[in-house]
């Protein structure tokens, strides 16, 4: 069994994410959604809040193969607990790639078993951000056309309650 990795700290899951996790998932027998609580990152929402969101926006996609599991540790430490193969990752634009090009050669310095697989953002979603939704969401913006309905409800809500 083929087994992925697709990381992040998903504050909030947007679009983007969940084209890279359908594509993703086409290329392996299961996709693991890897929760990071990534400490140089002070997100908005908790640990827990992540996972319901990431499960709840998931459900159903590539008939049950997908496992959404959080993680605190180095990337290819888990990947290897989770027996994964690669790791996915999506990028949007040149400067995604500087930063996803030094993390995968540290990557396969670290653990050589596990290659780093990149996906090309669709291009209508190639803008998209969890910073940026964050932040149009704070100043009172449209975030619907970067995230589902019940991620802009959450999203909203803990801008209000702030």
């Amino acid at each position: 069994m083929r087994i992925g990795v697709y990381p992040g700290t998903f504050d909030p899951v947007t679009l983007g994410h969940l084209d890279i996790i359908r594509r993703g998932a086409k290329l392996v027998d299961r996709l693991v959604i890897g929760v990071s609580t990534n400490p140089s990152k002070s997100p908005m929402f908790t640990l827990d809040e992540r996972l319901a969101q990431v499960r709840a926006e998931t459900a159903g996609i590539a008939n049950g193969t997908i496992a959404v599991v959080a993680f605190n540790s180095l990337l290819m430490d888990f990947a290897e607990s989770q027996g994964a193969a690669i790791i996915v990752r999506g990028l949007r634009a040149v400067a995604d790639f500087e930063y996803e090009f030094q993390m995968a050669g540290m990557n396969q310095q670290l653990n050589n078993r596990v290659e780093t697989v990149f996906l090309m953002a669709d291009a209508a979603l190639q803008p998209i951000a969890s910073r940026l939704v964050k932040e149009i969401a704070m100043f009172g913006g449209d975030i619907s056309k970067f995230v589902t309905p019940a991620v802009a409800m959450a999203v909203r809500a803990k801008v209000e309650a702030r």
